[in-house]
């Protein structure tokens, strides 16, 4: 039977130790807090790696120690080499390994379906160049994790990437997460201003209209109430997916999406 599995590998500038002991006491600082990076993006608060076999990886809820998910059990432990775990959110077991390479380290994840497994999530190799970013600024950057601002403006384009690209290079806009390559075609980007981001979709939405707004609020479903109280055209209710979120129209046609605010939002 042939082995279902991604990966995928980023270089940084550090020796596999110090990668590994940042990589894992560190994931709460470079993982990138947007709108579809967590299981239940309204309640996460933060992301941890418990050391040592046995060790949990978690999806931190409401700063509760107790209010967590677990992503998954550590079976592999050795620090500045690899650690592995076995996925409890789907049939998978991922590795990660540090190697020495040209004076820093390899990072290379890959995430395997289990034999006899159906059910496979492979977001790891999505997540695991934000890892370099974090490398890169660690320094100089703020000690706190980086959490998205409250509003966020959508942008419809006929290719997202090749827009991503350009808005990069032309306009000096960046990333988070990263500007995608030739031939890449992620479902979701993510440009960044500060705090705030600007999404890019593939698509149109109304034909007088070629972008839309983003606004996180403490309670969506009180929202939601008031907007369909007030005769706002609702488009789609609220549902879920890594966030909650709905959106309608206002008297002129323009759209909204309304998404749920994580507890850490300002």
């Amino acid at each position: 039977m042939t082995k279902q599995s991604a990966s995928a590998s980023v270089e940084v500038a550090t020796d596999p130790q110090t990668a590994f002991r940042i990589f894992t006491d560190d994931i709460d600082l470079w993982w990138v807090r947007g709108p579809i990076n967590f299981f239940d993006s309204a309640r996460a608060v933060g992301m941890k790696i418990e050391p040592g076999l046995g060790g949990r990886i978690l999806e931190v809820y409401q700063r509760d120690p107790e209010d967590v998910l677990v992503l998954g059990r550590i079976t592999v432990w050795e620090p500045g080499t690899r650690f592995a775990y076995s996925s409890e959110v789907d049939d998978t077991e991922t590795r990660i390994d540090f190697e020495p390479a040209g004076g820093g380290t390899r990072v290379t994840v890959e995430q395997t379906l289990n034999q006899g497994g159906e059910n496979a999530f492979y977001f790891w190799p999505n997540v695991i160049h934000w890892f370099p970013n974090w490398i890169a600024r660690r320094d100089s950057a703020p000690g706190d994790p980086r959490e998205l601002d409250r509003l966020s403006i959508a942008l419809y384009y006929e290719d997202p990437a090749a827009a991503a690209r350009w808005l990069h290079t032309v306009f000096g806009l960046d990333s988070w997460d990263k500007i995608p390559d030739e031939g890449e075609q992620p479902d979701w980007l993510e440009l960044h201003v500060g705090r705030r981001a600007i999404l890019l979709f593939k698509g149109e939405v109304a034909e007088k209209q070629d972008h839309g707004i983003w606004v996180y609020v403490d309670d969506l479903d009180a929202h939601f109430a008031r907007s369909s109280a007030y005769g706002a055209k609702v488009v789609s209710e609220i549902h879920q997916h890594g966030y909650r979120k709905y959106e309608v129209e206002d008297l002129e046609g323009h759209r909204w999406t309304f998404a749920q605010a994580r507890p850490t939002m300002i």
